[in-house]
């Protein structure tokens, strides 16, 4: 508690009453003791995260999650052992990440008791959406309405205020005008769109109110919390308003928070940003979140498959610094959100950013762009499924199986622990009509499905979503009996050839070797002669110091 004292001193310049600070203890206290749970200590092999929407499923007239608890115990209960439920609550858009009630389930969902039924058979994430709130919450009508508890909720300034060197990945007005009951106008500050309204964590009350939303998410069985959008949370004008000090000093907060009362839980933070300022919120190892995204590692893979070329992905994994014991990363290739070009920027040159862009836009991905402080603008964002920005459109399935499953055993070897999305694992096409239907590009890989339209999928063993499934659940299973692959085993990079990505992963008891040819060229590789075993076929390989790797081979080998 000493630690969550000095936190919020630093924070507020000690100008917090007494009494805050004795309502906002106890609070705390309270939710300690009535804690009735003990979270998973720490991380293995085994775990491996499935990335889903709450409704992602529906069937006649039931809770969409009821629906998904169903299609989990048949179909993915052996595979997963965490499930990431996106923004779960009462939400205007965004597909839930514009949230109306932080507190509440979505009723076309379900309710709590469908969250704590399916967290009795895995452990759960949820989304801490921390840096927005919807323009239709009670939060928001009510700072319109001009109730005095809601008036610093918000940030409003001059529609004139030099906001040049505020830092954010969009095109649209930071500052959104609104109308309040009055007839007042007020510039709104909204880093992400009009819809979705940044607190003000210099106010306390806001800070409050937010705890107690943290709180209620572990109360209701969330072992992993997922803070979006999180570097952006603290505004000060004149600055690039992200990754401030306070910001961070925030992070350390909810960390202390999260100990004291639910130790065990983990946090990850969300800052698609490049990578120093991402590795940032390990704070020291020990006071910020146990874990971060690690986002350049899906433009990355995506680059090399499109370049057949290894060398700027061997060449940044090389460089990558070992976590602290208490750490580790997040690793994915696709989620809810487009594929991330931030993170590849000072990886390689602007040309080949673009150049992967032009070649994605004209397979039909989409593209989100954002201004730069020079007035331009660049691109942030690819939005396409996995499995189509690794493809042409007029390839034959089986070299699209063969290469989004080189991918995804790449993100399995990785250190760290591994994210799969559901439209992945599924085997999904980018949802052109989706996105059309819905007016923004991000739609084309947030695809729901009426619950039948699977099943009848995965039944036919000929379909792509069948093959995909198939393959990447014993992919995944296989990963899991691997003790090598504990999140925190160490990775040796071997450049071996340019066209092949490959590392060693762990020591003593079990080492494997982990070898990804990315071109559509037939490559040879040294490796040291010896008797192995294929680990993904379960096959006798006999190397006398080099071996053959298929176009888009891979392979796991050990003693």
């Amino acid at each position: 508690m000493d630690v969550i004292n000095g936190l919020l001193k630093d924070i507020y310049a000690g100008k917090l009453s007494l009494e805050f600070l004795d309502d906002l203890i106890t609070r705390i206290e309270v939710a300690k003791s009535q804690r009735n749970y003990s979270a998973k200590q720490g991380w293995d092999e085994k775990d491996v995260v499935l990335i889903t929407y709450a409704d992602q499923f529906t069937h006649q007239n039931q809770k969409t999650l009821s629906v998904f608890n169903q299609f989990y115990q048949q179909y993915l209960g052996d595979i997963f052992n965490i499930v990431h439920l996106l923004p779960f609550y009462p939400y205007s858009s965004d597909d839930g990440f514009s949230v109306i009630d932080y507190q509440q389930v979505n009723p076309v969902a379900g309710d709590w008791k469908d969250i704590r039924k399916l967290g009795q058979s895995t452990r759960l994430m949820f989304d801490y959406v921390c840096n927005h709130i919807s323009a239709g919450s009670e939060w928001f009508k009510e700072y319109l309405a001009g109730n005095p508890k809601y008036e610093n909720y918000f940030i409003s300034l001059d529609e004139n205020t030099d906001l040049t060197a505020v830092t954010r990945p969009r095109r649209s007005p930071l500052l959104t005008p609104f109308r309040g009951k009055r007839g007042d106008v007020r510039h709104v500050w909204t880093t992400f769109s009009a819809d979705q309204i940044d607190l003000n964590f210099a106010h306390p009350d806001v800070l409050c109110d937010m705890l107690d939303v943290l709180l209620k998410y572990l109360a209701e069985g969330a072992e992993y919390v997922r803070l979006d959008a999180v570097g952006y949370m603290w505004k000060e004008p004149g600055t690039s308003c992200i990754h401030l000090p306070k910001t961070h000093l925030l992070v350390k907060l909810f960390r202390a928070v999260v100990e004291y009362v639910a130790p065990g839980t983990v946090l990850i933070t969300e800052t698609n940003v490049p990578h120093q300022d991402n590795i940032s919120y390990f704070g020291d190892g020990t006071d910020e979140a146990q874990m971060v995204y690690q986002f350049p590692l899906p433009p990355l893979v995506l680059h090399a498959v499109h370049s057949g070329n290894a060398a700027t992905l061997t060449r940044w994994a090389a460089g990558l610094s070992a976590c602290s014991p208490a750490t580790t990363f997040f690793n994915f290739l696709a989620s809810h959100d487009g594929i991330g070009l931030n993170p590849l920027r000072g990886l390689l040159p602007e040309t080949e950013i673009l150049a992967l862009v032009d070649a994605l836009e004209q397979e039909g991905a989409r593209v989100s762009y954002k201004n730069n402080a020079d007035g331009s603008t660049s691109p942030y964002e690819i939005n396409v499924t996995y499995m189509d920005a690794l493809n042409r459109q007029d390839d034959h399935d089986d070299v699209r199986l063969q290469r989004f499953m080189l991918a995804h055993a790449i993100l399995l070897a990785f250190p760290g622990v591994p994210a799969v999305y559901i439209q992945s694992i599924l085997g999904s096409r980018n949802d052109n009509q989706g996105a059309e239907r819905a007016g923004y590009h991000r739609a084309i890989n947030r695809q729901k499905y009426d619950i039948s339209q699977i099943e009848q999928a995965l039944s036919e063993p000929d379909s792509l979503r069948a093959r995909v499934f198939s393959a990447l659940s014993a992919l995944i299973s296989s990963r899991t009996r691997q003790p090598a692959f504990h999140p925190s085993s160490p990775m040796q990079v071997i450049d071996c050839h340019d066209r092949v990505f490959a590392f060693r992963r762990g020591a003593g008891s079990q080492e494997i070797y982990c070898l990804f040819n990315l071109s559509d060229k037939h490559t040879q590789v040294n490796l040291p002669t010896g008797h192995y075993r294929d680990i993904p076929n379960n096959t006798p390989v006999e190397c006398l110091g080099e071996i053959t790797l298929a176009p888009y081979q891979y392979i796991w080998l050990c003693h």
